[in-house]
């Protein structure tokens, strides 16, 4: 039976930073978005509302703004080879993130074969962000369940990899996971730990599971 690997995007592909620190880095805009994060970590707003103040953050936010932070932000070594490896097992990976579809659909380049974020509206915006394609870490789970049916695998055939309370919910929904440089929120949660930065080290623990 063929697997999926469920990665996470922030935090976990992304080391020590996240997809809308990077975009927010090449507008200036660092003090601003680690506001909006602090909020988001501490409870004071939802994904919806991150996204609506976020939005309104990057009303300058350009296609060379949102390449330029894909190309330079801190990527763990490896991810390529490690997707090419999944595909030539006959194996399916893909990445489920809460942060803007436009910047993590950018990975199906990289050899995903699927790639799900909230969905932000074009950059550049013209439109507003509507609430309801913002995902939750709840809803990565209903996520997974789609794309366990689309390449007909169960959810027993998934390995998720993550690294803080957004993966939470997925942890508890499959058989075997792995926390990359986690905090405690999944580190005890998971099958495997992983402290480092090249995720070819981080899939052969799976190896096995």
């Amino acid at each position: 039976m063929a697997r999926l690997h469920l990665f996470d995007l922030d935090g976990t592909l992304i080391r020590g930073s996240a997809a809308p620190v990077e975009i927010s880095r090449q507008l200036g805009l660092l003090e601003e978005i680690g506001e909006l994060e602090r909020e988001l970590s501490t409870g004071l707003i939802d994904p919806p509302q991150y996204a609506l103040r976020a939005h309104a953050l990057w009303v300058d936010l350009t296609v060379t703004h949102v390449a330029a932070a894909f190309e330079t932000a801190p990527w763990l070594a490896g991810i390529q080879e490690v997707w090419r490896e999944i595909r030539e097992r006959g194996d399916y990976c893909a990445v489920i993130s809460l942060s803007p579809s436009f910047f993590v659909e950018r990975l199906l380049g990289w050899g995903a074969h699927a790639a799900h974020g909230s969905r932000f509206p074009e950059v550049p915006f013209t439109r507003p962000v509507d609430p309801a394609g913002i995902l939750s870490p709840a809803a990565k789970v209903l996520v997974a369940d789609r794309l366990c049916t689309e390449f007909g695998v169960g959810r027993d055939d998934c390995v998720a990899y993550g690294d803080s309370m957004s993966d939470v919910h997925l942890f508890g929904a499959v058989p075997v996971s792995v926390a990359v440089n986690a905090d405690h929120h999944v580190s005890g949660l998971a099958t495997h730990t992983y402290a480092g930065g090249d995720l070819r080290e981080a899939y052969a623990l799976t190896q096995g599971s």
